[in-house]
């Protein structure tokens, strides 16, 4: 059987391969047809030798063009450059309907080397058919640069006629057929690629493997493994599952439209088209937001950039994104419940939001796409056929979180349904009407207001408000005891370090004003030290100015404007400060009494850090926690001490407050109560002749 249908005489232009009758495929399934498109001379035909030298002619068919082209005449290359416009057009349409029909019958997948226009005194000439985008499925274009395509036009002794058009012209001409090829591609469903490579072949091998590979149904089949794997991979002893979406949910922000607006991106000069707006291009065209517009932004990402650069725009845009400290914090409670687990399923960039959660210090799984290594891409019918796997496959509680349209199947579909609502002034405004269609179908859902000044989605009757900050939400998922984390309680005891400071806090010979500034660095100590574990509250990185007078990188607390350190008065305030002295930006909070905690302590805010110099009994502590988690059910809370009495520890008396944290400078095993010169308030301020 011939590889390539060109290669042998044609008595019959409709006829199939040789002992193979045709089959006419079922209507609603398209034959898989590439078309290798670019202007005259850049190189497509060695290409296309190449290809069919790669992958031989098991599952491909080759196909010039031209060759097939003149195959519609009886006259051959003559006759067909004899006929009028609308002849040729006609034998253009009859030789891609031949591809179309072969195609079909052997059941490979065909790559044709085409044309879309000629160049003719000064300006492109189409002749692009009906046929042509009725009958491409893809389109890779090669993009090879105007100055080497002039070359190769100028050495390409066969063809005299290519040597009159100037390298100017020939860039004019790329530029034109990229941009009209890309508008036609959109508006018929067809999914195009530049193959710009300094290494073409390379690239035109991996682009065509996936497209003969890929197909909703693999799609579908690829997503459904990464779950089954991703529950397998240490969510499997969950009872409930928190699915929820990245942009506009977790963040006010949307990933996607920053990507395009990167400096890191803008700066590397791309061409018009990848600038602002153009993944909208895809979405408002024809495509919608169906699998093949997904796909179509997958081959956007990989033409806008390399993996190199992918990662770095990635890297910025994760560094300036936002999350809503309502969500972060109740990712940091589920990571300390076994039987509670999070993932976020995002029809975007999927490694954007594992670097956001990599830089929260969040444990998270995400499912999403970005590029074509990653697999599949994730729609609205995928959100929806996970979570529905989630609950009858994998049998787990699903709470779905979602903001826009295209996650209200995701939403039908889970057994408790949230809707996030932004500001006015960004959120998706086709949700409001999409919304209301579907409770009006049936869809139960609540709706969380981020921030709390939204204006509700519909009415609070139909859409119920819901905050994720109350005691009662953090029951109504974590319907256990809430366990006490084996790493919840760190401290120093042993370390030469502690043993040198805790010496200076208990010398009876050490003057009140020495002793604060002591307490002051054991503060910055037990903060620089365990506090910038990832565990506790973590670092993360930034851009500083080097000596050198260069860029280089450096560290800072994670969220250092959105945590507030709480002095327990009076004995803790020295060592809060301290703690101050290491996170400058932090808010500073007195604190004699848990009703000092006002909702704007703790509101907005990542975490609280409460210090106290000596915890005994435990029972200051106790009371100002649960005076943080009255007013916030699952902000993180870190406990600072300098000492803290071993019963309290044993007595487990952090258990079933998630989301806390114990760092002590050392643990005693002595049991007493300071009274007058043994009291470290009294030592800390002179006041011990007041007992």
């Amino acid at each position: 059987m011939p590889s390539s249908y060109f290669e042998r005489p044609l008595t019959n232009p409709y006829e199939g391969p040789q002992g193979l009758p045709i089959r006419p495929m079922p209507p609603t399934i398209k034959p898989k047809v590439i078309g290798l498109y670019g202007v005259s001379g850049c190189g497509k035909t060695t290409l296309l030798q190449q290809l069919k030298q790669h992958f031989g002619d098991q599952e491909f068919s080759y196909y010039d063009g031209s060759d097939v082209l003149y195959h519609q005449v009886s006259g051959g290359q003559e006759e067909f450059r004899a006929l009028d416009e609308a002849a040729k057009s006609a034998a253009r349409t009859k030789a891609i309907e031949f591809v179309r029909q072969t195609c079909a019958a052997s059941g490979r997948t065909a790559i044709v080397a085409g044309h879309m226009t000629f160049w003719d005194t000064g300006a492109a000439r189409s002749v692009w058919t009906n046929g042509d985008q009725s009958t491409y499925i893809h389109i890779l274009y090669l993009s090879v640069p105007p100055k080497q395509a002039w070359k190769q036009r100028l050495g390409d002794t066969s063809r005299p006629d290519r040597k009159g058009v100037h390298v100017d012209d020939l860039s004019k001409w790329q530029d034109y057929e990229k941009t009209a090829l890309r508008k036609l591609c959109y508006e018929h469903g067809i999914l195009f690629a530049n193959v710009r490579s300094n290494r073409p072949l390379d690239r035109a091998v991996e682009l065509i493997k996936d497209f003969h590979l890929h197909s909703k149904e693999h799609n579908f089949s690829l997503a459904r493994k990464h779950l089954d794997a991703t529950i397998a991979s240490g969510q499997a002893l969950s009872q409930t599952v928190l699915v929820l979406d990245g942009d506009k949910t977790l963040t006010p922000q949307d990933t996607g439209t920053m990507f395009w607006k990167s400096e890191v991106f803008t700066k590397s000069e791309p061409e018009p088209i990848f600038f602002d707006g153009a993944l909208e291009a895809i979405f408002s065209s024809s495509m919608g937001y169906s699998y093949t517009a997904f796909r179509q932004a997958t081959l956007l990402y990989e033409d806008a950039c390399n993996g190199k650069q992918y990662e770095a725009i990635c890297d910025a845009i994760a560094s300036s994104v936002v999350m809503c400290t309502e969500f972060v914090s109740l990712l940091q409670m589920v990571a300390e419940h076994k039987d509670v687990v999070a993932m976020i399923i995002t029809c975007g960039p999927r490694r954007i939001w594992e670097k956001i959660l990599q830089r929260e210090g969040l444990s998270v799984q995400v499912i999403g796409g970005g590029r074509i290594s990653d697999g599949f891409v994730v729609t609205a019918e995928v959100k929806a056929a996970l979570v529905e796997r989630i609950r009858t496959y994998h049998n787990k509680k699903v709470w779905a979180f979602g903001d826009g349209p295209l996650d209200l199947d995701m939403l039908k579909v889970a057994d408790q349904a949230v809707v996030v609502v932004g500001d006015e002034k960004t959120r998706s405004r086709s949700m409001e009407q999409k919304l209301s269609d579907a409770v009006r179908d049936g869809l139960k859902a609540r709706q969380i207001l981020l921030p709390d000044t939204s204006k509700p989605r519909l009415d609070t009757t139909r859409l119920p408000l819901l905050k994720l900050t109350t005691p009662a939400f953090v029951d109504e998922i974590f319907v256990a005891t809430l366990p006490h984390a084996p790493d919840s309680i760190v401290h120093a005891t042993e370390k030469n370090a502690a043993k040198l400071l805790m010496t200076t806090m208990r010398d009876a010979t050490i003057p009140a004003v020495a002793l604060r500034e002591h307490h002051r660095r054991v503060g910055w100590y037990l903060a620089t030290e365990y506090l910038s574990q990832s565990t506790v509250i973590g670092v993360e990185t930034y851009p500083m100015l080097h000596v050198n007078k260069s860029l280089t990188k450096g560290y800072r607390f994670l969220h250092k404007n959105k945590t507030t350190i709480v002095a327990l008065m009076r004995a803790g305030e020295p060592m809060a400060l301290g703690v101050n002295d290491a996170m400058p930006s932090a808010m500073f909070l007195h604190a004699k009494d848990p009703a000092d905690l006002k909702p704007e302590h703790v509101n907005q805010q990542h975490t609280m850090v409460l210090v106290d110099s000596v915890i005994n009994t435990g029972k200051t502590t106790l009371e100002f926690l649960q005076r943080i988690r009255t007013l916030h059910a699952t902000i993180r809370i870190v406990v600072v001490a300098g000492v803290v009495q071993e019963k309290f520890i044993g007595e487990k008396k952090l258990d079933g407050y998630a989301n806390v944290k114990l760092v002590a400078l050392r643990v005693s095993e002595n049991q007493y109560k300071g009274v007058g010169v043994t009291d470290t308030g009294h030592r800390l301020f002179n006041t011990t002749q007041l007992e």
